[in-house]
């Protein structure tokens, strides 16, 4: 591995470090209505995350993807161009 992959390895790393710490901060919100919410992966400045629990076929929450989970990671990690749900 040549220094520039060590490097963008580093950063790729970092990046999943403080979406992950953010999203550390969501989940008991998310957890305390019987749902959860994991990191799948990021592309891109595009976070993948998957919805568990009761917000499998919960109508809000598409606005809580939305609302909440994308608004809060632009927020704290300018790198995030957007956040989308993955399928289970």
């Amino acid at each position: 591995m040549d220094q520039v992959q060590q490097a963008e390895q580093r950063q790729d790393s970092d990046l999943w470090q403080r979406v992950d710490q953010v999203l550390d901060m969501i989940r008991p919100y998310i957890q305390a209505d019987g749902g959860d919410i994991e990191l799948v992966d990021i592309s891109d400045g595009v976070v993948q995350i998957r919805l568990a629990g009761a917000c499998v076929g919960c109508m809000h929450s598409m606005m809580t993807l939305q609302a909440g989970i994308e608004r809060q990671l632009k927020e704290a990690v300018p790198e995030v161009k957007a956040v989308e749900a993955m399928p289970f």
